[in-house]
């Protein structure tokens, strides 16, 4: 397996779909494979892809951050997925808003639109969300999935109000130092040799390495529910040894196999697209995990190129970090993960 999939990262490297890639392949508490193949940069000069490579992690930050502090306020007994957002944030409650919940939000079922060009206007992190107080909703309340940006980044300022603290020192107090996630910080001050780059900004001059890709998150100061993390595999792989042991890392419990439980249920049962709370599931058609993943199967992607994807059927895990934005925003990517995830799971007995 480890050949056969380190060949097919390299032609699609070959092919110019992605620069490089670090990828872990966990199989029955076994890790089957930890590699890091290709560059972490192409231009303008080119640099080797390294294991400590610190990579943005785009949308999975829905998942590792955003979600994570959701499950641990509703463990401590501060929220219910059945709360208003306008019960924490008041001035939310505008154009027909009133009856969004929490769990609306986590499984994209908000009525909210998928994404606004804050950053086009220069807005902070407040007057992001003073917009998203303001905005209509495009469709109707839970009666479809719409993938959005807006619900994470309100999801954020929810943490913020309960917590009355900042967003990371939340979860890096209660998510990222037990799990010892040394790594994984938003704004990140590393050395640049240590960052995968992503895209070519017009306003730097240069590619990204270190400052976040997502224009929004990076209007808002780097830190959103949605966008702004940064992370390596190995701090990946506490985070997903952590979900894959219920909860529990090292002995000790960060969140409760019930509320994980409650996480990964099928909460959009009439949609096409699967959701659960901030997880994407296995879905009838088009799942970046591919054909062969079982039923049960739960994960998530990033924009830049990166995903995680749980199979516990069989207590399989992939994370695979690229930075396919270095090349720029062609589709390549959507092909690669679903054909990378049936290629794993076809040579596991």
């Amino acid at each position: 397996m480890k050949k056969k999939v380190l060949e097919f990262l390299q032609n699609e490297i070959d092919l110019k779909h992605i620069p490089g890639a670090v990828i872990q392949v966990s199989f029955q508490g076994e890790i089957l494979l930890k590699e890091a193949i290709g560059n972490r940069a192409v231009y303008p000069t080119s640099a080797p892809m390294q294991l400590n490579t610190i990579f943005d992690l785009a949308s999975l930050t829905k998942v590792v951050a955003a979600l994570p502090a959701i499950l641990k306020l509703i463990d401590n007994g501060e929220v219910r997925l059945d709360d208003p957002v306008s019960f924490f944030l008041p001035a939310f409650a505008q154009n027909g808003k009133e009856q969004i919940k929490i769990r609306h939000l986590l499984t994209h079922t908000s009525g909210l639109r998928a994404h606004r060009h804050f950053y086009k206007e220069g807005l902070t992190s407040e007057q992001v969300l003073e917009r998203i107080y303001t905005e209509k909703m495009e469709s109707e309340l839970n009666t479809k999935v719409v993938y959005s940006d807006l619900n994470f980044m309100t999801l954020y300022k929810v943490v913020e109000e309960i917590t009355r603290e900042a967003f990371y020192d939340f979860v890096a107090r209660e998510i990222f130092h037990p799990l010892e996630m040394t790594e994984t910080m938003y704004n990140p001050t590393c050395a640049p040799e240590r960052y995968a780059a992503t895209e070519y900004s017009q306003q730097l001059g240069n590619y990204k390495q270190g400052i976040v890709h997502d224009d929004n998150a990076q209007s808002m100061g780097g830190i959103s529910g949605h966008a702004g993390l940064f992370s390596t595999i190995s701090d990946l792989n506490h985070f997903t040894s952590m979900i894959e042991n219920g909860g529990i890392y090292k002995g000790r419990r960060i969140l409760s196999e019930r509320v994980l439980d409650l996480s990964k249920k099928n909460y959009t049962c009439l949609a096409e697209e699967h959701r659960g709370l901030g997880w994407m599931l296995k879905s009838p058609a088009l799942s970046s995990c591919g054909d062969l993943f079982s039923d049960l199967s739960y994960g998530h992607t990033g924009f830049t190129g990166t995903s995680m994807w749980f199979d516990p059927e069989i207590q399989l895990h992939v994370i695979l970090l690229t930075n396919r934005v270095h090349y720029g925003r062609q589709p390549h990517i959507i092909r690669l993960r679903p054909r990378l995830h049936n290629l794993i799971r076809a040579h596991l007995n």
